[in-house]
Formats: C-alpha cells, structure tokens, sequence
C-alpha cells in the first residue's frame, strides 16, 4: 500500500469514519425503497450471517447481477480445486440469483458499507486468502483495509469504460494509490488495459472478457413447456432487461409491428422487476392488453405484450423468442449483454448505446451477428425484417455464434493467470483440501 497515502483518500478514510452512525438512517431508506434485505441487514455492517468455512477461502466481489454471472464459471472452476468460495454483492437481486443460479456451498454476503469499522469486522470474520474483484467495483476502505493485512488482490474481466476513463484521470494520484494495493490487472480487451496501466495500475494483462464464457442461463422445463401452451404457436419477441424510457418505445413498436407480424406477443422483461405494475399499468392505460408475470398469470389469446417481471428467467424467455432486443441501448444506459440471448439462437437487436459493452458488440456488428437500430424506427424496421425472414434471421443468429465461440477463452485465460496464487494457498494449506 503506497505511504503516505493520497490526501484525498485520508480525507475519505476521514469522512467515512464520521458518518459510520449514517449508516442506520441509509440503510432504513434502502430497506423502503426495496434495495435491502430486512433478514441480512447485519453483513453491511460486516456482521457475518454464516461461520467462515474451513481451509483457503476465495473472496470474489461483483457488483451486481452482471458481474456476479461473469464469475460463475470461474467459481465452478475453483469449486473443482477444492477452494471454498466467498462471493459478495451489493444488490439484493444479485444475491436472488446466487442463490438460485449458485451451488449452495458458495457463501454470499452483502459487501459491507465503506465504513473502516464495518470492513474491519468482514475481514476479521472471513480471513481471505485470495481476493478477486470483478470489472471495477473498487471502495477505497476495502481496498486500502485489505492491503493492510497483506492480502493478495487481484482485479478479474477488469473495465474501465471511455466514460469513467477521463473522471478518473483527473484524480490519477487517488485511483493510482487503490490500484497500487493490486498485485495484478487481468483486463477485458487491450483498450481496457491500456487505460489501467495509465491510471497507474503497476501490472496489466489482457485475458478477456470472462462473459463471452458465461453457460446458457437454465429454464425450468415445466414452465417452459406451459408458457409455450398459453402461446399457442403466436410469433414471439422479447425486449430483455429494458429501462426506464425504452418500455414506451418498444410498446409503440408493438403496434406497428403487429400490423406486420401476424399474432405478434411481445414480451418485455424489465431489467428491475420492480419496475413490472408500472409497465403493465402503462401499457393498459394506453388500450393494450397486458399480462403479468409477478402475478402468476399466462398470455391469453389475445394478449398483445406479457411483462415478466420475475428473477431469474431470461433463459426461459430467451427460449420463446427468435429474435431479441437488448435493452439499456434505447437509452443512454449502456446496454445490456447480449452473449446468454446469442447462445440460446436469438438473433439480436440493440440500440446505438452500448459503450458498457463496446468491444462486443463492435465486434457482433462487424460480423453481422447483431443488428443496430438508431431510432425507434429502426427498431420496427429490423424487427420485421428478423420476423418475417427465417433466413435473415438465422444468419445473425449464426453469426453471433461465431463471434462468441471465435471471442471466448478469458477463463482459461483467468485461471493460467491465477494459478500462482492458487498453489501457494494449496501449498500452504497442505492441498487444495485440507
């Protein structure tokens, strides 16, 4: 850890040793809001909910649901070794889909607000042996705490984005001082590298982008099975992880899609179920007859947009439908990641925005294994085209294969990487299960 340390950052470790008694006020307005779990509220103030397992523990950090996916390959893989695995999050959908989509013997906990006294009791309680943390999710404390203890850190699928590029730049000695405290940067793409090495990141490599290695996300058979009776054989088509403003856009593609496409069911699936009475209460306020997934309901006949506003079943949707438009790209979001969609055979359908996720669509678009539409008249325009058009449409479905099966390879990658630090814990432990 860099001494002396950054005057920004003393004055951050400052700051946030005074507000420590905020953290109740917050915490009560995130609960409100639905952003917490009422059961777990303890692990953000790095009050563990489960005893630390014995033998080397792995912490894994993400920052949410996406992260939390990219790592899920690369958690089995560890598993397989014999490490015990510690993965922390911040959201409360995150931690809905470990559970569902994780073996049960990976510990979740909540990341501990950046308070020194909150970190200080996480890493009293879990003693890890090996940090990871995904993409770019850094608290100063948690940093700067774990560095203290001699910890080893690592950064894996490391990002950091056009837009975050120059903010940090303009405070390099502060970012410089946390990416000291990391033995290594294991970056998405070259760009990704080239901007950590400049923000003072002492050793960087491409490995690539651990989502392009990411497992078809599973459906429940049976569910499956009786969404596609209440479908009846209609032509199917889903908006998938759509944000605030993209939903009124693709309800007015519905209806002029649905002058093209006959028995057209769309299917909206809200990045934040949340958001699902709102939708449908939106879409019925404008004549459209609309199903709710939250509430246990199925397409009737004559249900013009279904909005499935659950946890967890993208893999279902993405099932039904033969084309995909990847929300988060109507609007300045960022997008959202279209790799699960590709390997389920979506051909897919994105907006101009996608800087979150730049070199992979970049990279889907030169290959025609996804299509851009500018404006929502686009939308309409590709989307009846990919409708209508069998051959179309396999044909960008074909090459999004191609492009994801050519792009992956980032786990091996990561592991070859970490494999150092993987047989020093096992050496000293006495194997990887002692």
């Amino acid at each position: 850890m860099p001494s002396p340390l950054p005057a920004t950052l003393r004055l951050y470790r400052r700051l946030a040793s005074v507000a420590t008694p905020l953290a109740g006020p917050v915490t009560a307005r995130r609960l409100k809001r639905g952003k917490e779990d009422p059961a777990r509220l303890g692990e953000r103030r790095g009050i563990a909910s489960v005893a630390r397992p014995a033998g080397p523990l792995i912490w894994i950090h993400g920052a949410s649901v996406g992260e939390v996916l990219a790592a899920a390959a690369l958690v089995e893989r560890l598993r397989g070794l014999g490490f015990r695995i510690l993965l922390t999050s911040g959201t409360v959908t995150s931690a809905a889909i470990v559970a569902r989509r994780f073996p049960p013997d990976v510990i979740h906990q909540y990341i501990p607000f950046d308070a020194p006294r909150f970190v200080a009791s996480f890493l009293d309680h879990w003693q890890p042996n090996l940090a990871l943390f995904i993409e770019s999710d850094i608290w100063p404390n948690l940093i700067l705490s774990s560095a203290e203890r001699r910890i080893p850190m690592v950064i894996i699928n490391g990002r950091m984005s056009q837009r975050s590029f120059p903010r940090w730049r303009k405070l390099r000695g502060t970012i410089a001082a946390l990416l000291d405290c990391f033995d290594l940067c294991l970056a998405q793409s070259d760009a990704d590298a080239a901007r950590f090495a400049a923000l003072g990141c002492p050793a960087v490599a491409t490995s690539g982008n651990l989502k392009l290695d990411v497992q078809a996300p599973p459906a429940d058979v049976d569910k499956l099975a009786q969404f596609k009776a209440a479908a009846r054989g209609r032509a199917v088509v889903v908006a998938a992880s759509t944000h605030p403003g993209e939903d009124e856009i693709v309800r007015d593609a519905h209806r002029r899609l649905a002058t093209q496409v006959p028995s057209l069911l769309s299917v909206i699936v809200p990045r934040h179920p949340e958001r699902g009475a709102a939708i449908a209460q939106m879409l019925s306020g404008d004549g459209l007859r609309v199903a709710l997934r939250s509430r246990d309901q199925l397409p009737a006949g004559d249900t013009d947009i279904y909005v499935a506003d659950t946890m967890g079943e993208l893999g279902l949707f993405y099932r039904l439908a033969p084309v995909v438009f990847m929300g988060g790209s109507l609007v300045p979001h960022g997008g959202q990641n279209p790799i699960e969609a590709i390997k389920l055979g979506a051909a897919i359908v994105h907006g101009p925005h996608v800087f979150n996720f730049t070199d992979t669509y970049a990279a889907l678009d030169r290959a025609g294994g996804a299509v851009r539409a500018g404006s929502s008249d686009d939308l309409v325009a590709v989307l009846a085209r990919l409708m209508n058009d069998p051959a179309a449409r396999q044909q960008v479905a074909g090459a999004g294969e191609d492009v994801v099966s050519r792009l992956g390879g980032a786990l091996e990658r990561t592991l070859k990487a970490l494999e150092p630090y993987l047989l020093q814990m096992q050496l000293e432990a006495g194997g990887p299960d002692a």
